[in-house]
């Protein structure tokens, strides 16, 4: 994938594409804007590089990115290495003891502190957190419904739900202009460490936080019906009923039930976007076409 380049574009034409950036620029000013970062957008070097650039701008220009990171890819590569096979149950990932602390070595050090270099290299004041600095992010276990059946629940091990955000260190890092960098692991009552849905952090981050908006960075072009065809707005009554029809399913499911959440939430607008496209930050926040699916909330 080659960067794209302007040196072609008429003086004219950039003049015309940052005048369009421009209403936005204002109307999101001093606003948060959440945003999952993970797919192949972590993993592609032009893509990470667009990543960065396109969150260090958006800081430039006034608004507030909070970054909440995945890192499955990477959680896998290191399991298999050490002779362990990844397993997901209803698009969690199940996590013994062993798991949890790869997932705690990838995500709270290797991926963090990645994401963290690059914001900076790129002119941010990008810092990394998880969700034990602070006791940030309170968690309890997660017990999976079983779909098989309704009176009874899966464990996973060490997976998480959220008891409660501490909000206060997100709004002291950002009197001093600092972008916060989020891996979603929480701590428990007693100090245990949980694995917790990134998408679900996400979204519960841009609910606490009142967002303005709350943008998902997946490998597909959004939401898509049952012909691959791409939904560019859809609300919680069509995605009960692509639930329903397994249209969505997978590890597509906490993303959708988070986005949801963060819609009925309070939090403006919810966008699922292709994070294979360079600079799809951008082209959603700052221009007149979107590159994904709105979850609108009603």
């Amino acid at each position: 994938m080659n960067e794209i380049s302007t040196e072609n574009i008429a003086p004219a034409t950039k003049a015309k594409i940052l005048g369009e950036a421009l209403p936005y620029i204002k109307r999101f000013y001093d606003r948060t804007i959440v945003i999952k970062y993970g797919g192949n957008a972590m993993t592609d070097p032009t893509l990470k590089d667009c990543f960065a650039r396109d969150v260090v701008l958006l800081k430039l220009v006034g608004m507030n990115p909070v970054v909440v990171h995945g890192g499955g890819p990477q959680i896998d590569d290191l399991l298999k290495r050490v002779g362990k096979q990844g397993r997901f149950i209803q698009g969690m990932r199940v996590t013994d003891e062993e798991t949890m602390d790869i997932v705690e070595m990838v995500l709270g050090g290797q991926v963090n502190k990645e994401i963290v270099n690059l914001i900076n290299r790129h002119g941010g004041k990008a810092v990394g957190l998880t969700g034990q600095d602070g006791n940030f992010i309170r968690a309890k276990k997660l017990l999976m419904p079983n779909k098989d059946k309704p009176d009874e629940f899966i464990d996973i091990g060490q997976v998480g739900e959220i008891v409660s955000i501490d909000p206060s260190i997100i709004a002291f890092l950002d009197t001093g202009d600092f972008i916060p960098v989020i891996a979603p692991i929480g701590v428990g009552a007693d100090g245990e460490t949980y694995n917790i849905n990134a998408d679900v952090v996400a979204g519960k981050i841009a609910e606490i936080l009142k967002a303005e908006k709350l943008v998902l960075l997946t490998n597909t072009p959004g939401v898509l019906d049952q012909n691959g065809r791409l939904l560019t707005g859809v609300t919680p009554k069509d995605i009960d009923a692509m639930v329903e029809d397994g249209t969505l399913s997978g590890g597509m499911l906490p993303k959708i039930g988070s986005a949801l959440d963060a819609a009925r939430s309070g939090v403006r607008s919810v966008h699922i976007i292709d994070g294979r496209v360079e600079h799809a930050l951008l082209l959603e926040i700052l221009t007149d076409q979107g590159v994904g699916t709105l979850i609108k909330s009603k």
